[in-house]
């Protein structure tokens, strides 16, 4: 009797207080699922050392893992320019040349940012960074400064592949761009202003941007991470330190802010091989000047489509005057995909290597029918 008192006097006072509480935590994480989680695991999982994966985060509060995965492949890159002053016409006679020994040169000095792709020294920037340069420095993550040599320009991209001597060198982990969704945060790596490495955080705002006029080849990613001059160069990373693009522009009018723009990584590393293994880029060209053809030039010519190139001119001798394409012809599909703005058709032909086959779709005096043009080797253009 005394023990069935003792457990019913620890179940009124004791047992009950604590179900009441766990019926009352239950209905909680019921109500509010963000009770569920715990902050220590993530703070402990980034902690860990262990490499950021889609599949391992769920949401972090903080990007830290993946700027410590990715800023020791983002490199400070400053360069220097001889400019001569203007000569006085009085110098060019021996004696006022040597009486005054007048011969001025003041050195230019300007900055940006760098990737790097390989651990044997390539790095990735943008040409507009070291066109016309004389002298270009490196400042590594690390703190040392070393020379870099420019190895081949892109100026379609605007891209550019530098080398250095440097050992211990940690390349940037590749993403892949074309599954980058808009809204996916992105973090900006790069040397804005020469104040040092600097990280800015924002999302995708667009993919596939082109018709800006900046480049030949156009497909670029807009962020509204902030992207400021000396960050040119610089890493576009996702949120796990994986390289989406090359910082390169940003939109520079009164009251314009967040549109700004990355080459594709998938289109660096295109430069990047090409360069290494043939000291240009090779791309596809088939010799011919066209215009995008709208919907309303269509009505003013009675056509039945509303899409595809008008030929303007063509090149003697080149691919498309070898496959009997004339001025005024409609291209209107390449290699089965239809025409639908001349940008991407540039991009889709670039991409076939030269001495292999193109399927062009022709409208010709209201007949539709199918050439075979082989590619040649596009033309570099002039620096």
């Amino acid at each position: 009797m005394l023990r069935k008192q003792t457990t019913d006097w620890i179940f009124n006072f004791i047992g009950k207080p604590v179900l009441v509480g766990l019926f009352t935590a239950f209905m909680l994480m019921l109500v509010f699922p963000e009770f569920r989680n715990q902050p220590g695991a993530e703070i402990a999982a980034e902690d860990s050392g262990q490499d950021a994966q889609p599949g391992h985060w769920s949401g972090p509060v903080s990007y830290s893992a993946a700027v410590s995965r990715a800023a020791p492949s983002v490199v400070n890159i400053y360069t220097r320019k001889v400019a001569r002053a203007a000569s006085h016409p009085l110098l060019n006679d021996p004696f006022f040349r040597r009486l005054y020994n007048l011969q001025q040169q003041r050195m230019q000095s300007s900055l940006g940012s760098g990737v790097i792709m390989q651990d044997d020294g390539f790095v990735v920037t943008n040409f507009h960074v070291v066109d016309d340069v004389d002298e270009i420095l490196m400042l590594l993550y690390d703190g040392r400064e070393v020379p870099a040599t420019v190895v081949g320009t892109d100026p379609d991209t605007d891209l550019a592949v530098l080398k250095i001597e440097a050992t211990g060198l940690q390349p940037i982990s590749v993403g892949e761009p074309a599954q980058a969704k808009i809204g996916d945060v992105v973090l900006a790596i790069g040397n804005p202003y020469g104040v040092g490495q600097t990280v800015t955080q924002g999302i995708v705002s667009a993919t596939g941007r082109n018709g800006l006029g900046l480049n030949t080849f156009e497909n670029f990613i807009q962020t509204d991470a902030d992207i400021n001059p000396g960050n040119s160069g610089g890493a576009l990373v996702d949120a796990y330190g994986n390289l989406l693009g090359i910082n390169t522009a940003k939109i520079n009018r009164n009251g314009s802010a967040g549109i700004s723009f990355a080459i594709p990584a998938d289109a660096v590393e295109k430069v990047l091989k090409d360069i290494i293994q043939y000291g240009r880029v090779v791309r596809g060209w088939l010799g011919m000047e066209a215009l995008p053809l709208t919907p309303q030039f269509a009505k003013q010519l009675n056509l039945r489509i509303t899409s595809g190139l008008l030929v303007q001119s063509i090149v003697n001798g080149g691919p498309a005057y070898s496959a009997n394409i004339r001025p005024g012809d409609i291209v209107v599909s390449i290699n089965g995909i239809s025409v639908t703005d001349r940008h991407s058709s540039i991009s889709q032909i670039a991409e076939v290597m030269p001495g292999k086959p193109i399927q062009l779709g022709i409208l010709r005096s209201g007949q539709t029918f199918e050439v075979t043009a082989v590619a040649g080797s596009r033309p570099s253009i002039p620096q």
